[in-house]
């Protein structure tokens, strides 16, 4: 048995949805996936990304890069030839596909290129201050004032 079902799991637990959505896209994985077109993911610095998809044979027209509810989606859809050509051999695979990437929180797509059979999208990951870590000053202990009420003079 290699799939579980995790339905039961959803009805008692509260607040916890993108962990479900997790583990539902984790355990959906087909093993035979489809991995046309190829693609690397690169760390160009400590917050900068960089997903490269080889798209020979595509033009700008034919691309679509889309965010949309916490993914990134790519696509293309080659433009029908008006002439027909007979191919002896055809190796530069043009057929449509459809690529996506689940985003983490605060990571925002900055920017896309298309250049020498490559499609570049470059992504930031832009962490609020208020979740950032920050270091606490530790006060010596004769420099804190405290407000020490005197039993004796409440009463």
């Amino acid at each position: 048995m290699r799939t579980f079902d995790f339905a039961p799991m959803h009805r008692t637990t509260i607040g916890f949805d993108q962990i479900a959505d997790m583990m539902d896209r984790v355990m959906s994985k087909d093993v035979n996936a489809n991995t046309y077109p190829p693609y690397n993911i690169e760390k160009t610095s400590d917050d900068d990304y960089r997903i490269s998809i080889a798209v020979a044979g595509f033009s700008d027209a034919d691309l679509s890069v889309e965010v949309k509810e916490g993914a990134l989606f790519i696509s293309a859809r080659k433009a029908d030839e008006e002439a027909e050509r007979n191919y002896l051999h055809r190796g530069i695979a043009t057929r449509a596909f459809e690529r996506r990437f689940h985003l983490a929180d605060h990571v925002r797509v900055v920017g896309a290129s298309h250049e020498d059979g490559m499609l570049h999208i470059d992504l930031t990951q832009e962490v609020p201050e208020a979740l950032k870590p920050r270091q606490i000053e530790i006060a010596r202990a004769g420099s804190v004032e405290k407000d020490v009420v005197d039993a004796k003079a409440v009463n």
